[in-house]
Protein backbone atom coordinates (compact mmCIF):
# COMPACT_ATOMS: atom_id res chain seq x y z
CA UNK A 1 0.00 0.00 0.00
CA UNK A 2 3.04 2.24 -0.09
CA UNK A 3 2.22 3.10 -3.70
CA UNK A 4 -1.17 4.48 -2.66
CA UNK A 5 0.28 6.49 0.22
CA UNK A 6 3.01 8.02 -1.93
CA UNK A 7 0.55 8.94 -4.69
CA UNK A 8 -1.86 10.40 -2.15
CA UNK A 9 0.80 12.59 -0.56
CA UNK A 10 1.90 13.93 -3.95
CA UNK A 11 -1.57 14.64 -5.35
CA UNK A 12 -3.15 15.96 -2.15
CA UNK A 13 -0.12 18.14 -1.45
CA UNK A 14 -0.26 19.50 -4.99
CA UNK A 15 -3.97 20.33 -4.79
CA UNK A 16 -3.56 21.93 -1.36
CA UNK A 17 -1.20 24.44 -2.92
CA UNK A 18 -4.39 25.89 -4.42
CA UNK A 19 -7.17 24.79 -2.04
CA UNK A 20 -6.20 25.99 1.44
CA UNK A 21 -7.49 24.46 4.69
CA UNK A 22 -9.69 21.77 3.13
CA UNK A 23 -7.61 18.65 3.72
CA UNK A 24 -10.54 16.33 4.44
CA UNK A 25 -12.44 17.43 1.32
CA UNK A 26 -9.35 17.10 -0.88
CA UNK A 27 -8.73 13.66 0.58
CA UNK A 28 -12.30 12.61 -0.22
CA UNK A 29 -11.92 13.77 -3.82
CA UNK A 30 -8.70 11.76 -4.16
CA UNK A 31 -10.46 8.70 -2.73
CA UNK A 32 -13.05 8.98 -5.50
CA UNK A 33 -10.28 9.45 -8.04
CA UNK A 34 -8.47 6.22 -7.16
CA UNK A 35 -11.60 4.07 -7.01
CA UNK A 36 -12.91 5.27 -10.38
CA UNK A 37 -15.81 7.24 -8.95
CA UNK A 38 -17.40 10.52 -9.95
CA UNK A 39 -17.57 13.49 -7.59
CA UNK A 40 -20.28 16.11 -7.05
CA UNK A 41 -18.77 19.26 -5.47
CA UNK A 42 -21.66 21.23 -4.01
CA UNK A 43 -21.53 24.61 -2.28
CA UNK A 44 -22.16 28.33 -2.62
CA UNK A 45 -20.32 30.38 -5.28
CA UNK A 46 -16.74 31.46 -4.73
CA UNK A 47 -15.49 28.76 -2.33
CA UNK A 48 -13.30 26.97 -4.89
CA UNK A 49 -15.44 24.22 -6.43
CA UNK A 50 -14.25 24.73 -10.00
CA UNK A 51 -10.67 25.47 -8.94
CA UNK A 52 -10.56 22.24 -6.95
CA UNK A 53 -11.70 20.22 -9.98
CA UNK A 54 -9.14 21.96 -12.22
CA UNK A 55 -6.39 21.34 -9.66
CA UNK A 56 -7.07 17.60 -9.63
CA UNK A 57 -7.14 17.49 -13.42
CA UNK A 58 -3.74 19.24 -13.58
CA UNK A 59 -2.26 16.95 -10.91
CA UNK A 60 -2.87 13.72 -12.85
CA UNK A 61 -1.51 13.11 -16.31
CA UNK A 62 -4.90 12.72 -17.94
CA UNK A 63 -6.62 14.50 -20.79
CA UNK A 64 -8.94 17.21 -19.47
CA UNK A 65 -12.03 18.93 -20.87
CA UNK A 66 -14.40 21.41 -19.29
CA UNK A 67 -18.12 21.70 -20.09
CA UNK A 68 -19.94 24.83 -18.97
CA UNK A 69 -23.53 23.67 -18.48
CA UNK A 70 -26.15 26.23 -19.54
CA UNK A 71 -29.89 25.99 -20.34
CA UNK A 72 -29.22 26.10 -24.11
CA UNK A 73 -26.65 23.28 -24.05
CA UNK A 74 -27.72 20.30 -26.20
CA UNK A 75 -26.89 16.59 -25.68
CA UNK A 76 -24.89 16.62 -28.92
CA UNK A 77 -22.79 19.46 -27.48
CA UNK A 78 -21.71 17.00 -24.79
CA UNK A 79 -21.38 13.66 -26.57
CA UNK A 80 -20.50 14.78 -30.09
CA UNK A 81 -22.17 14.58 -33.49
CA UNK A 82 -21.84 12.77 -36.84
CA UNK A 83 -21.13 15.14 -39.74
CA UNK A 84 -21.42 14.25 -43.42
CA UNK A 85 -18.12 14.51 -45.29
CA UNK A 86 -18.78 15.45 -48.91
CA UNK A 87 -15.32 14.31 -50.04
CA UNK A 88 -15.62 10.77 -48.71
CA UNK A 89 -19.41 10.51 -48.93
CA UNK A 90 -19.56 9.16 -45.39
CA UNK A 91 -20.57 10.42 -41.97
CA UNK A 92 -17.67 11.18 -39.62
CA UNK A 93 -18.00 11.26 -35.86
CA UNK A 94 -16.77 14.43 -34.20
CA UNK A 95 -16.35 13.65 -30.49
CA UNK A 96 -17.68 16.07 -27.91
CA UNK A 97 -15.93 17.31 -24.78
CA UNK A 98 -17.11 14.27 -22.80
CA UNK A 99 -14.46 12.20 -24.64
CA UNK A 100 -11.67 12.85 -22.16
CA UNK A 101 -10.26 11.20 -19.06
CA UNK A 102 -11.10 13.98 -16.58
CA UNK A 103 -14.24 15.99 -17.35
CA UNK A 104 -15.30 19.06 -15.40
CA UNK A 105 -19.08 19.52 -15.58
CA UNK A 106 -19.34 23.09 -14.30
CA UNK A 107 -22.75 24.17 -12.86
CA UNK A 108 -24.26 20.86 -13.95
CA UNK A 109 -27.74 21.73 -12.66
CA UNK A 110 -28.07 24.66 -15.09
CA UNK A 111 -28.58 22.30 -18.06
CA UNK A 112 -31.99 20.94 -19.00
CA UNK A 113 -32.94 17.36 -18.01
CA UNK A 114 -32.53 16.31 -21.65
CA UNK A 115 -28.89 17.40 -21.61
CA UNK A 116 -28.27 16.02 -18.12
CA UNK A 117 -29.46 12.60 -19.34
CA UNK A 118 -26.59 12.56 -21.85
CA UNK A 119 -24.28 11.90 -18.89
CA UNK A 120 -26.13 8.83 -17.62
CA UNK A 121 -24.56 6.35 -20.03
CA UNK A 122 -21.18 8.07 -19.84
CA UNK A 123 -20.94 7.91 -16.06
CA UNK A 124 -22.14 4.32 -15.63
CA UNK A 125 -21.05 2.38 -18.74
CA UNK A 126 -18.06 4.59 -19.64
CA UNK A 127 -19.31 4.83 -23.21
CA UNK A 128 -21.45 7.04 -25.45
CA UNK A 129 -23.92 6.13 -28.18
CA UNK A 130 -24.35 8.53 -31.10
CA UNK A 131 -26.57 7.69 -34.10
CA UNK A 132 -26.70 4.04 -33.07
CA UNK A 133 -22.92 3.63 -32.79
CA UNK A 134 -21.28 3.08 -29.41
CA UNK A 135 -17.90 4.60 -28.63
CA UNK A 136 -15.81 3.63 -25.59
CA UNK A 137 -14.52 6.48 -23.45
CA UNK A 138 -10.83 6.67 -22.51
CA UNK A 139 -9.73 5.11 -19.23
CA UNK A 140 -9.59 6.27 -16.54
CA UNK A 141 -12.77 8.30 -16.92
CA UNK A 142 -13.89 10.62 -14.13
CA UNK A 143 -16.56 13.33 -13.99
CA UNK A 144 -16.04 16.18 -11.51
CA UNK A 145 -19.29 18.13 -11.36
CA UNK A 146 -20.07 21.35 -9.51
CA UNK A 147 -23.38 22.90 -8.51
CA UNK A 148 -24.77 25.64 -6.29
CA UNK A 149 -27.43 24.27 -3.89
CA UNK A 150 -28.62 27.70 -2.75
CA UNK A 151 -29.51 29.59 -5.95
CA UNK A 152 -32.30 27.68 -7.73
CA UNK A 153 -33.32 30.33 -10.28
CA UNK A 154 -32.64 29.04 -13.78
CA UNK A 155 -31.60 25.58 -12.55
CA UNK A 156 -32.93 22.04 -13.01
CA UNK A 157 -32.50 19.75 -9.97
CA UNK A 158 -30.50 16.61 -10.67
CA UNK A 159 -32.76 13.53 -10.85
CA UNK A 160 -32.18 10.60 -8.54
CA UNK A 161 -30.70 8.49 -11.36
CA UNK A 162 -28.08 11.17 -11.96
CA UNK A 163 -27.24 11.69 -8.29
CA UNK A 164 -26.90 7.94 -7.77
CA UNK A 165 -24.06 7.83 -10.28
CA UNK A 166 -21.86 10.10 -8.18
CA UNK A 167 -19.66 8.15 -5.79
CA UNK A 168 -19.26 11.06 -3.36
CA UNK A 169 -20.81 14.44 -2.68
CA UNK A 170 -18.43 16.99 -1.18
CA UNK A 171 -19.26 20.30 0.50
CA UNK A 172 -16.35 22.74 0.78
CA UNK A 173 -17.72 25.49 3.02
CA UNK A 174 -16.11 28.83 3.82
CA UNK A 175 -12.42 28.87 4.84
CA UNK A 176 -11.30 29.95 8.29
CA UNK A 177 -9.92 33.48 8.73
CA UNK A 178 -6.31 32.26 8.79
CA UNK A 179 -6.81 30.10 5.69
CA UNK A 180 -8.45 32.97 3.83
CA UNK A 181 -5.50 35.25 4.64
CA UNK A 182 -3.13 32.56 3.35
CA UNK A 183 -5.19 32.34 0.16
CA UNK A 184 -4.92 36.10 -0.37
CA UNK A 185 -1.14 35.94 0.05
CA UNK A 186 -0.75 33.08 -2.44
CA UNK A 187 -2.87 34.79 -5.09
CA UNK A 188 -1.33 38.25 -4.78
CA UNK A 189 0.94 37.91 -7.83
CA UNK A 190 -0.84 35.15 -9.76
CA UNK A 191 -3.20 32.25 -9.18
CA UNK A 192 -1.29 29.15 -7.96
CA UNK A 193 -3.20 26.90 -10.36
CA UNK A 194 -1.39 28.52 -13.29
CA UNK A 195 1.89 26.92 -12.19
CA UNK A 196 0.39 23.63 -10.95
CA UNK A 197 2.06 20.65 -12.59
CA UNK A 198 1.48 16.94 -13.04
CA UNK A 199 2.59 14.74 -10.12
CA UNK A 200 1.37 11.30 -11.23
CA UNK A 201 0.83 9.91 -14.73
CA UNK A 202 -2.33 8.39 -16.15
CA UNK A 203 -0.70 4.95 -16.17
CA UNK A 204 0.22 5.30 -12.48
CA UNK A 205 -3.37 6.27 -11.69
CA UNK A 206 -4.77 3.30 -13.64
CA UNK A 207 -2.35 0.92 -11.89
CA UNK A 208 -3.32 2.36 -8.52
CA UNK A 209 -7.02 1.89 -9.26
CA UNK A 210 -6.55 -1.77 -10.13
CA UNK A 211 -4.22 -2.45 -7.17
CA UNK A 212 -6.72 -1.14 -4.63
CA UNK A 213 -9.59 -3.27 -5.92
CA UNK A 214 -7.44 -6.42 -5.88
CA UNK A 215 -5.22 -5.94 -2.84
CA UNK A 216 -7.45 -4.34 -0.17
CA UNK A 217 -9.33 -7.03 1.75
CA UNK A 218 -12.97 -6.57 2.74
CA UNK A 219 -14.06 -9.06 5.41
CA UNK A 220 -17.50 -10.66 5.36
CA UNK A 221 -18.35 -8.86 8.63
CA UNK A 222 -17.56 -5.50 7.01
CA UNK A 223 -19.71 -6.33 3.99
CA UNK A 224 -22.56 -7.28 6.32
CA UNK A 225 -22.11 -3.99 8.22
CA UNK A 226 -22.21 -1.96 4.99
CA UNK A 227 -25.37 -3.68 3.78
CA UNK A 228 -26.99 -3.21 7.22
CA UNK A 229 -26.29 0.54 7.06
CA UNK A 230 -27.65 0.82 3.53
CA UNK A 231 -30.73 -1.27 4.36
CA UNK A 232 -31.45 1.00 7.32
CA UNK A 233 -31.73 3.96 4.96
CA UNK A 234 -34.60 2.17 3.20
CA UNK A 235 -36.60 1.62 6.39
CA UNK A 236 -35.91 4.92 8.18
CA UNK A 237 -39.20 6.72 9.03
CA UNK A 238 -37.99 10.03 7.56
CA UNK A 239 -36.82 8.54 4.24
CA UNK A 240 -39.06 8.19 1.21
CA UNK A 241 -36.41 6.58 -1.00
CA UNK A 242 -33.32 4.92 0.46
CA UNK A 243 -29.92 4.14 -1.00
CA UNK A 244 -29.72 1.66 -3.86
CA UNK A 245 -27.36 -1.35 -4.16
CA UNK A 246 -25.11 1.03 -6.11
CA UNK A 247 -24.71 2.86 -2.81
CA UNK A 248 -23.47 -0.35 -1.15
CA UNK A 249 -20.93 -0.89 -3.93
CA UNK A 250 -19.80 2.73 -3.69
CA UNK A 251 -19.28 2.45 0.07
CA UNK A 252 -17.20 -0.72 -0.34
CA UNK A 253 -15.00 0.81 -3.04
CA UNK A 254 -14.53 4.08 -1.19
CA UNK A 255 -13.67 2.22 2.04
CA UNK A 256 -11.03 0.20 0.18
CA UNK A 257 -9.49 3.41 -1.15
CA UNK A 258 -9.44 5.04 2.29
CA UNK A 259 -7.80 1.98 3.83
CA UNK A 260 -5.08 2.12 1.18
CA UNK A 261 -4.55 5.84 1.83
CA UNK A 262 -3.87 5.05 5.48
CA UNK A 263 -1.41 2.27 4.62
CA UNK A 264 -3.69 -0.71 5.28
CA UNK A 265 -4.59 -3.63 3.01
CA UNK A 266 -7.84 -4.29 4.90
CA UNK A 267 -10.99 -2.25 5.60
CA UNK A 268 -12.04 -1.26 9.13
CA UNK A 269 -15.48 -0.14 10.36
CA UNK A 270 -13.92 3.30 10.87
CA UNK A 271 -13.43 3.55 7.10
CA UNK A 272 -17.11 2.85 6.54
CA UNK A 273 -18.16 5.38 9.18
CA UNK A 274 -15.91 8.10 7.77
CA UNK A 275 -17.34 7.68 4.26
CA UNK A 276 -21.00 6.86 4.91
CA UNK A 277 -22.23 10.47 4.85
CA UNK A 278 -20.48 11.66 1.65
CA UNK A 279 -21.31 8.35 -0.05
CA UNK A 280 -24.95 7.85 0.94
CA UNK A 281 -26.54 11.19 1.91
CA UNK A 282 -27.07 12.42 -1.67
CA UNK A 283 -28.79 9.14 -2.56
CA UNK A 284 -31.63 9.60 -0.06
CA UNK A 285 -34.95 11.38 -0.59
CA UNK A 286 -36.69 12.48 2.60
CA UNK A 287 -40.47 12.29 2.92
CA UNK A 288 -42.63 15.44 2.97
CA UNK A 289 -42.99 15.45 6.76
CA UNK A 290 -39.22 15.41 7.28
CA UNK A 291 -38.79 18.05 4.58
CA UNK A 292 -41.09 20.40 6.49
CA UNK A 293 -38.93 19.91 9.58
CA UNK A 294 -35.79 20.65 7.46
CA UNK A 295 -34.32 17.24 8.25
CA UNK A 296 -30.98 16.81 6.48
CA UNK A 297 -30.05 13.51 4.84
CA UNK A 298 -26.58 13.73 6.42
CA UNK A 299 -28.23 13.80 9.86
CA UNK A 300 -30.23 10.69 8.97
CA UNK A 301 -27.10 8.80 7.93
CA UNK A 302 -25.39 9.80 11.19
CA UNK A 303 -28.38 8.50 13.18
CA UNK A 304 -28.18 5.20 11.30
CA UNK A 305 -24.45 4.87 12.01
CA UNK A 306 -25.17 5.33 15.73
CA UNK A 307 -27.92 2.69 15.72
CA UNK A 308 -26.37 -0.08 13.57
CA UNK A 309 -24.08 -2.34 15.63
CA UNK A 310 -20.42 -2.22 14.65
CA UNK A 311 -19.00 -5.66 13.87
CA UNK A 312 -16.37 -7.15 16.13
CA UNK A 313 -13.31 -9.15 15.15
CA UNK A 314 -12.66 -12.81 14.62
CA UNK A 315 -9.53 -14.90 14.48
CA UNK A 316 -8.31 -15.95 11.08
CA UNK A 317 -7.93 -19.68 10.44
CA UNK A 318 -4.26 -20.69 10.44
CA UNK A 319 -2.85 -21.51 7.02
CA UNK A 320 -2.07 -25.15 6.48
Amino acid sequence: MQLARDAAERVIGNVEAVIVGKHQEVELAFIALICQGHVLIEDVPGVGKTVMARAFARSVGCSFRRIQFTPDLLPSDVTGVSIYNQKTGEFEFRPGPIVAQVVLADEINRATPKTQSALLECMEERQITVDGTTYALPRPFIVLATQNPIEYEGTFPLPEAQLDRFLLRINLGYPSKRDEITMLERQQAQHPIETLGEVISASELAELQQTIRRAVYVDELIRDYIVSVVESTRSHPDVYLGASPRGSLALVRASQARAALYGRDYVLPDDVKALAVPTLSHRLIVNPGARIKHTETATIVQEILESVPVPGTRALRPKR
